[in-house]
């Protein structure tokens, strides 16, 4: 961001600390917790927008970074992306808003695929409904995965995590995730006629 947060240090020494440095500081100088703010507040609006609607992710992403400030002391200091952390604080609180998620899935599967003559109509449709270029036949294949299966997919598909690191946001073994990532993948497929379901980034690539 062209912004710089109020308080802390230049641009330049920002990107030398890692999230874990800045984290630590801020424990002893609250103030630098925004920098983690400006370095991904973006990014966890976009996907908790995804998920619960452009809505309810403002007050969703003031949560997660609210959330994570107040637990702070007790980040392990040794990993120094914060990113899985904070996608699990906002994954969590996608689980409060379940049937949001829900609705926002059914109401987009539902939406008509846009045909050239039509496309005003459509982009208007999909506007109402809070779309984010999400196919309507792959928003009801996720609208039918279990929570937990739909939370691992969309932090590999929509935050960009790795398996280790979705991991981390869930708080569950590598395994676990590798296991529930295949479960949800060999479903997503199933229902799109045995299209890659890792198209995902590819749909939402035009939001």
């Amino acid at each position: 961001m062209a912004v710089e947060p109020p308080g802390v240090r230049t641009r330049e020494e920002q990107r030398e600390d890692s999230d874990a440095g800045v984290i630590a500081r801020s424990r002893d100088e609250p103030e630098l917790f925004a920098v983690l703010f400006y370095r991904y507040a973006d990014a966890v609006h976009r996907y908790l927008a995804r998920r619960v609607g452009p809505e309810a992710a403002e007050d969703l992403t003031a949560d997660t970074f609210t959330t994570a400030f107040q637990r702070r002391h007790s980040y392990d200091l040794t990993r120094a992306d914060a990113r899985p952390w904070l996608f699990g604080i906002a994954t969590n609180l996608v689980a409060r808003h379940r049937r949001a998620e829900a609705r926002r899935l059914k109401a987009l599967a539902k939406v008509p695929e846009p045909v050239e003559h039509e496309e005003p109509v459509a982009d208007r449709a999909v506007a109402r409904a809070g779309a984010t270029g999400l196919r309507p036949e792959l928003a009801a294949a996720l609208a039918r995965l279990s929570a937990r299966h739909r939370d691992v997919v969309l932090l590999v598909a929509w935050a960009d995590l790795g398996y280790e690191e979705a991991a981390q946001a869930l708080g569950v073994p590598v395994g676990t995730v590798r296991s529930r990532l295949n479960r949800a993948r060999s479903r997503l497929r199933a229902a799109l006629g045995g299209s890659d379901p890792t198209a995902l980034r590819e749909a939402d690539a035009h939001a």
